[in-house]
């Protein structure tokens, strides 16, 4: 529980003081199983914090920390890291369909909010996955809308099922 004191001190307390440990645990709000974090290497830094940093204050998220080889942003108790890779682990290109992560998915607003961001990631120049079945790629029932990060690591933005 040393952790939830930590981001509580820092995060919780200034955004939301009628949150505590106890309420969290008697609620059911238990932090057990919940997605604490998520860290991605990059091989370029600069262009991966400029981006997911763009992408991610578009959902509400807030830059949390920064040092010289890494950045992290936050929204709620959840946070993503971006750390720069070592030069000897930047050869290899990541690839989604390699065994491992194959993608990230985040919640949207509205559908909406997909079309908005579709729009700004075209402007951007992001890679569109799926774009002749987008925004329906993922079935029917599916409102969404995949892409790519500079690492090319497929990122998903839904609303839907």
């Amino acid at each position: 529980m040393q952790l939830f004191a930590e981001f509580k001190a820092e995060i919780l307390d200034s955004q939301h003081p009628e949150i505590t440990e106890e309420n969290c645990v008697s609620e059911g709000l238990s932090a057990a199983g919940k997605l604490h974090h998520v860290e991605i290497y990059c091989s370029d830094l600069g262009k991966s914090a400029e981006f997911w940093g763009w992408f991610l204050s578009e959902l509400g998220y807030k830059e949390l920390q920064k040092w010289p080889s890494g950045i992290s942003f936050i929204l709620a108790d959840t946070y993503l890291v971006l750390v720069q890779a070592d030069k000897k682990h930047c050869d290899s290109p990541f690839h989604r369909c390699r065994p491992g992560l194959n993608h990230l998915a985040f919640h949207a607003a509205s559908r909406r909010q997909v079309d908005e961001i579709t729009e700004k990631l075209r402007a951007r120049g992001a890679v569109i996955l799926y774009d002749d079945r987008h925004p329906h790629a993922g079935g029917p029932d599916s409102y969404a809308v995949f892409f790519e990060d500079p690492e090319r690591l497929k990122v998903e933005l839904t609303c839907g099922s």
